[in-house]
């Protein structure tokens, strides 16, 4: 069995093409089963943000899971594979983990370092779990992933300063405003970015934060929490006409601003500009969007650039961040290596305690005849030959497991004590 992960990313992938494979947060429990019912794949857990897509798999076969998910992929997106299959990597066992590693200590975010990336990474697992997805093989992968993550959170300086998409997202608007001090701010989502974009507006001396979101109630609760106004989602065309920055980053799987709806705002704006920062993917913000007349819209893609010219400072960490994955890499391999051999192992000991066990009783009415010391003794012999004659078996099975020999060992052990 092997775990593999197939996936694209912001490195490999273009927005567009992210935001067709994305798969919105309500519709991620159906993915699962979606998954399990395909035939190589017996675990999985799916990864979904603004910069990846990703689907962990435990799998007999690595070609055989490889086809499940891409298959996966083109049904869920409705595209054909031919449109999308350069811009998939894939990597299976120790590489498979190494990748989840660097995903969860932030190395593979467009922001180096990023937070937000290690609670996606619990929050993808949890739902594995909750859905009955994931299996030991899983679970005690993403358990060794957020371990990572903290661990090198504590340990290194990879997420100093801005370590968020929410923290780039206000930086990049108040870099275009020259500042926020004094700005008002409308807020289209009331997630966990949306949170994260609103306390980093509150930190920017932004004075008027407005907060609309489908559901009011989340709405009502983050305004509440934040100091801010909710907005109904009926008066949103009334509010852009009075915020200098808008930032959304909903789960819609539909643009939540429409072109003609902005061409009447900025109309009735007479002249004054707009700041807009699209964080969503897929997009809230219809692009044509930029095309309007006093509109500046900023999207991903914007983010990106703004956060790789601020990163020298937490580059230098990367080898630090590296060396602490290579290691963790290798702890979990030794960990997972002993728990596949344990039960084997086990087996083997158990079995020859079984046969000793069964010899003794054989000669019992002989060995009562013995004084306790000669019991004693006869028992210290018994035991001691065997376990001479299974530390060898042991110790290589030990050594191989987790390669080509080791199965065989395996296999054989199997076969030659009915195991």
């Amino acid at each position: 069995m092997s775990v593999v992960v197939l996936g694209l990313n912001h490195r490999t992938a273009a927005l567009d093409l992210l935001e067709r494979m994305s798969v919105p947060e309500q519709g991620r429990a159906k993915a699962l089963h979606d998954l399990l019912s395909r035939p190589h794949i017996s675990e999985a857990v799916l990864l979904s943000t603004c910069n990846r897509i990703e689907v962990y798999v435990q799998a007999e076969k690595f070609h055989g899971a490889f086809e499940d998910v891409r298959d996966f992929f083109g049904d869920m997106s409705g595209l054909a594979p031919e449109v999308f299959n350069d811009h998939l990597y894939s990597h299976y066992d120790a590489d498979a983990a190494r990748h989840l590693f660097g995903v969860a200590s932030g190395l593979d975010s467009a922001v180096l370092g990023e937070t937000e990336i290690l609670g996606q990474v619990r929050a993808a697992w949890e739902l594995a779990q909750a859905e009955r997805s994931t299996g030991s093989s899983l679970s005690q992968l993403f358990r060794h992933a957020v371990e990572t993550g903290k661990r090198v959170r504590t340990e290194t300086s990879i997420s100093r300063h801005i370590t968020s998409v929410s923290q780039a997202a206000v930086a990049m608007a108040a870099d275009r405003l020259s500042g926020l001090v004094g700005r008002s701010a409308l807020l289209i989502g009331a997630g966990d970015m949306a949170e994260g974009m609103a306390v980093s507006l509150q930190g920017a001396g932004v004075s008027d934060i407005r907060v609309a979101n489908r559901t009011w109630a989340n709405a009502v609760d983050l305004a509440g929490r934040i100091g801010g106004t909710p907005v109904a989602s009926a008066d949103l065309q009334t509010n852009l006409g009075g915020v200098d920055l808008l930032l959304t980053s909903t789960g819609a799987s539909s643009l939540i601003v429409e072109h003609s709806e902005l061409d009447g705002v900025m109309q009735a704006r007479d002249g004054r500009p707009l700041m807009i920062v699209d964080i969503a993917v897929p997009r809230d913000v219809d692009p044509a969007a930029a095309d309007l007349a006093g509109v500046t819209l900023l999207d991903m893609d914007d983010l990106r650039s703004f956060a790789d010219a601020g990163v020298m400072e937490r580059r230098r960490e990367v080898r630090a961040v590296r060396d602490i994955i290579d290691e963790e890499t290798e702890r979990y391999l030794d960990l997972n290596t002993a728990r596949e051999v344990e039960p084997l192992i086990a087996g083997l000991h158990s079995r020859g305690e079984l046969l000793r066990q069964r010899e003794l009783s054989r000669f019992a009415a002989r060995l009562d005849r013995l004084d306790p010391e000669s019991r004693e003794v006869v028992e210290a012999i018994t035991k001691g030959l065997l376990g001479k004659l299974l530390h060898e078996p042991t110790s290589r099975l030990k050594d191989a497991a987790g390669t080509a020999r080791g199965d065989r060992l395996a296999e054989a052990l199997r076969d030659l004590f009915d195991l």
